[in-house]
Order: C-alpha cells, then structure tokens, then sequence
C-alpha cells in the first residue's frame, strides 16, 4: 500500500503544479513520493527492462536524450522520458508517476532516461535497465564527482555481461566499457573541418587499461578523437558501427550510411549527441538511420547551449559551459576562435554555490588552450562576476593577453552588464555565463530597457 499512497501523492502533487503553470517541469512529486516508499520506483508494473535505456556521461547527455526522444516519437513510438524533470532518481520517479495509470501500470514503447552518472547505480538499483548509453567521462565538478577515475568506478559497479552498451568510439574512458559485456555498439565521427590538433602543453588523456599516456590523431572536441596507446595497443576502432561523415558547416549538413542529414545545430560537440542517438534509435528502437532523418528538420533541443540574442546593433552569441567542465570551455573557445571577424568576448563565469563551502576556484580554465581564441581578432574582453571575473582576467593575462584589452568588473547588474557591451565597435558579441544570467539577459531586452 506504501507503493499507491506515494503514486496518489505524486499524481495529486504533478495535478496542483500543472493548474499553477501547465507544462512546467518539476521533481517535487517524485521527492515527496519517495519519503513515502524510498523503493516506489521499483514497484511500477509494465515496465521491461529490455525497452530501457540509460543516457549517461560528462557532456551531452541531455541533447543525446531529447533527440533520441524526438526521433522515436515523430516514428510513431509512444516514449516516456524525464525531459521535463532532473535526472536523479526523484526525476525518474516524477514522470514514471506522471505517465502511469492509477494501478501504477505504464503503457509504451521505450523508457528513454538521462541519468546522472555519479547516482547511476542508485537509480539502476530499483530500475535495472538492460541498455546504456555512455557519451564521455571527463573532469567535471570537482566537489562532487572528484575526478572522471572516480565516476567510472561508479558505472562498473554495475556493469554486467548481459548489458547492451552503446560507447562513443572515439572517448578512451567510454570505450573501455566494452571490457563488461560482448554487446557494444559503437558510434563516433569522421573528421571535419574543425577538427584540431594540440601540441603537448596541454593534459592529455590516460589509458584506461594501463595508465600510459594515450595519443590522439586529431581532436573532433576536445580529449575526443581517434586515439592509440602505445604502451598496450588499446585505441579507438577503425570503423564504429556508426559514423557520422561528410560533415558540411556551409550546407549544414552530415551523412551516415548514405544517408544525408540536415544539421539544427552545426557546433562540433552536438556531432557526438547526433551519432549516439541514431545510433540508439537504429539498434535498440528498430527506427532506420534513413527514417530517422525527417525528425532532424523539427528538432530543437531543450536547454540548448548556443542561443543569439539581438541587444540594439549587437548580436550577442550565447555559449553556455558547464562550469568547472575544461572540455566545455574549451569546446566554446574553440567555437569563438574559428570565428575569424572582429569580436568582443565576455565572460561571466561564477562561483559554484551546489553546497557549502562555496567553490571559486577557476582552477579548469588552466586546462584549456586560450591561444587560438587570443590570436582570433578579438577587440576586447569583459569578465564580470561579483566573485570570479578577477580570476578569468588573471587567466587571459597569463596567455599574454594586454590587461588594457580587458574590462573587469565586480558585478551582476544586467543594466552595467548591457552598458559595457555597448561600447564595443563590432557589432559581434560571445557570451559564456550562467544560464540564470543569461535568462535575465534575455528578459531585459525582452522588456525593452
């Protein structure tokens, strides 16, 4: 009975939240559901765990979940995922409490879930999805998740020979969970025109089976790329199972098994979120990579990392990081560097507040290449922030940028904000902070100040 008092609860919870604001998403019914059964998300009834799939990693895990969830359902397949909720275990038992009947019964096609990959094993404890897809495991927060070492301890826990994997072919760390099970499917990307390379200033990668140093042919994003140790021979595969090629920035446009896409995002790092979801969509949902490709000219991804807004005569290009991440920071300088036009960079990153202390260390930026941004034709730089922007001049300064090309200041204040970008000469503007001050950005102008 603990079981139907949680799901009346969470269903009575999602009813009042969906009178207040229709369609907003939310984990209080699935938090509120929990204390009353901690084990509510095991006892849902119609749920086959060969129709589930885990999407988990580092870096685009979110995209990779919301198209696969686009594709399949503009098939015709009835999908129920948290795209609307966290990815933690009160996320999933929001919307299984959401889509199931009163009985606690669920009727569909395909559970599609992004999970968090620290809490992983706790929500694979009371749902033992038999598929998983794994993205990458890079640095990323370190108060919570310490290093990628310590993460990918935390997905083997689980790991077991009758689990079906989907890796991304070209992340040594991703791919080295083959060792767990014959049933690998992998995806990755041919080289592009924005593929790179790096001299060895910067860290690179170890291999994951001997800890030797692990070589990278050419960079597609950053610590992503076909790769060789040479200490014991572990690399990437010649030819994945799926393989995004022919990539066109001009037509906005890619190929995979003859088959031509049209690309909603052309940015380096969505290739991998493209690949991986075909690649899901094709073996585990039986929706062909061609009949996968209509669903590419209506998708837009939720919560998207690259926005423009008009500010007066600036176009403002909205790149969003995940803080603490050097693989997203880098992928976005990479991005702003490629742009050969005059530009003025601003950057407004933040303390981390997810709990006590607080964590102002920009340590991550010291991970990233600066130079090709800096050599890029940049007019000016602007780092604001009431607590970090002293750090990230401090960062652009060691790359040996002129202190007279950089605007500090200590401050949030959306007006002072808009004020300083107005000086600029170009027109041309990238932006990278928070998504909460880019929202308040956004509505600034939206209310005409």
């Amino acid at each position: 009975m603990k079981f139907y008092f949680a799901l009346w609860y969470a269903k009575a919870i999602n009813f009042l939240i969906n009178l207040v604001s229709k369609g907003r998403g939310s984990n209080l019914s699935g938090e509120k559901a929990l204390k009353i059964d901690p084990r509510m998300v095991e006892h849902f009834k119609g749920i086959d765990y060969a129709k589930v799939i885990f999407i988990t990693g580092t870096n685009g895990k979110s995209s990779t979940t919301n198209l696969v969830t686009h594709i399949l359902r503009k098939n015709g397949k009835r999908v129920v995922s948290n795209l609307e909720g966290a990815n933690l275990l009160a996320g999933i038992a929001t919307i299984l409490a959401k889509e199931a009947n009163m009985l606690g019964k669920l009727d569909t096609d395909f559970f599609v879930f992004e999970t968090d990959e620290r809490y992983l094993p706790i929500i694979y404890d009371q749902l033992p999805a038999e598929n998983l897809l794994i993205t990458n495991l890079q640095k990323d927060q370190v108060q919570r998740n310490g290093d990628p070492d310590f993460i990918y301890r935390k997905l083997a826990s689980f790991m077991n020979p009758k689990m079906h994997l989907y890796l991304n072919n070209e992340e040594p760390r991703a791919k080295s969970f083959e060792r767990f099970t014959d049933h690998v499917i992998y995806y990755g990307v041919e080289k592009h025109a924005e593929s790179f390379v790096k001299d060895e200033t910067y860290p690179t990668s170890a291999c994951p089976k001997c800890y030797h140093k692990v070589d990278f042919e050419y960079y597609n994003t950053d610590s992503v790329g076909p790769f060789v140790c040479d200490n014991c021979g572990y690399s990437s595969e010649t030819k994945p199972h799926y393989l995004v090629e022919a990539v066109d920035f001009d037509n906005r446009s890619f190929e995979m098994d003859d088959v031509k896409f049209n690309m909603p995002y052309d940015l380096p790092f969505m290739f991998y979120n493209y690949s991986g979801a075909l690649a899901v969509c094709d073996d585990f949902a039986d929706v062909s990579v061609s009949d996968a490709a209509a669903a590419f000219d209506s998708f837009k991804n939720i919560g998207g990392r690259f926005e423009v807004l008009k500010y007066k005569d600036k176009t403002i290009k909205y790149m969003r990081i995940k803080q603490e991440n050097p693989d997203t920071l880098q992928s976005t300088l990479n991005i702003m560097a490629s742009d050969s036009e005059a530009k003025m960079v601003c950057f407004g990153l933040y303390q981390v507040a997810d709990f006590i202390p607080f964590y102002t260390n920009t340590f991550y930026a010291f991970d990233c290449d600066f130079k090709p941004l800096t050599e890029s034709n940049v007019e000016r730089y602007f780092c604001f922030s009431p607590h970090v922007c002293y750090d990230t001049a401090n960062r652009l300064i060691y790359e040996g940028v002129d202190p007279s090309m950089i605007t500090t200041l200590e401050t949030e204040d959306i007006a002072t904000i808009f004020a300083e970008i107005e000086k600029a000469d170009t027109d041309n503007i990238y932006l990278i902070t928070w998504l909460e001050t880019f929202n308040k950005m956004k509505k600034y102008i939206e209310e005409g100040k």
